[in-house]
């Protein structure tokens, strides 16, 4: 008899060797918790998945809640590695595949903070509607704003409101309606109203004459369905770093 075949493992399916310290680290970025779901709090700088270097990714570091013999919970969406917030995971593989369906049927609600500059868009509130096509760069990864007609064209569309301003900079709510790659940051690039810290899309690194030490976004509230029922709403706090410079500049 011929001996049976087991799966190929997938990338990440094999168990990751934590030290003490990034065990306590990812399990502090819990925000909430139960059966079907786990949501953390990501920290800019930290790639969600497929990092570069010697550096463990979120996804790597998950393996700190694996029960032993047992699979990692999945990430279900990414966040760029600058962007900080809520990111959510699933503990089971049906959990996975409801939530999964329910993303891809665009039934996730998402919303973001970004400070940019120079000030206030005009209109204070509106969408923002252009087409993007990704430019590859070397090792780099770009989005542009294209012609709706162009061969590599993505639909997206950006709903925006202006939550406070000031002279130099605002505070902008965001919800993505499409799910491009680098859609708000390129999105309020487009309109000249830059994230301030991101230096890829022409965003400011000092706003009235205060550093801005990284991309200043972050993913504040999710809602979707809950594999048991009902909809879901987590909220992430916004980082430190992000709320003394919201403070400085009187937003």
């Amino acid at each position: 008899m011929r001996p049976r075949l087991q799966p190929k493992p997938r990338p990440g399916d094999t168990p990751v060797s934590l030290s003490a310290e990034e065990i306590a680290f990812v399990r502090g970025l819990v925000i909430y918790e139960d059966a079907q779901i786990l949501a953390l709090n990501k920290p800019s700088g930290l790639s969600s998945q497929g990092g570069r270097g010697q550096v463990h990714t979120l996804d790597e570091m998950l393996w700190a809640f694996a029960k032993p013999g047992k699979a990692r919970p999945r990430l279900i969406h990414r966040l760029d590695r600058d962007t900080s917030g809520v990111i959510l995971t699933a503990k089971t593989k049906p959990a996975a595949g409801f939530l999964g369906k329910h993303m891809m049927g665009r039934r996730f609600s998402k919303t973001y903070r970004a400070i940019v500059t120079p000030g206030a868009p005009e209109p204070a509130q509106g969408s923002i509607e252009a087409p993007l096509r990704r430019d590859e760069q070397g090792r780099e990864a770009y989005m542009r704003v294209c012609e709706a007609d162009h061969p590599d064209a993505e639909t997206a569309r950006t709903r925006f409101r202006t939550v406070s301003k000031g002279p130099a900079a605002a505070l902008l709510e965001l919800a993505p309606e499409t799910g491009r790659m680098h859609q708000i940051r390129v999105h309020l690039a487009s309109i000249g109203r830059p994230i301030a810290g991101d230096a890829r899309y022409g965003g400011a690194l000092a706003v009235a004459g205060l550093p801005v030490p990284r991309l200043m976004l972050h993913a504040k509230t999710l809602a979707f369905p809950h594999p048991e029922g009902g909809t879901k709403q987590i909220e992430a706090d916004v980082p430190a770093d992000m709320a003394g410079l919201i403070a400085a500049l009187g937003l």
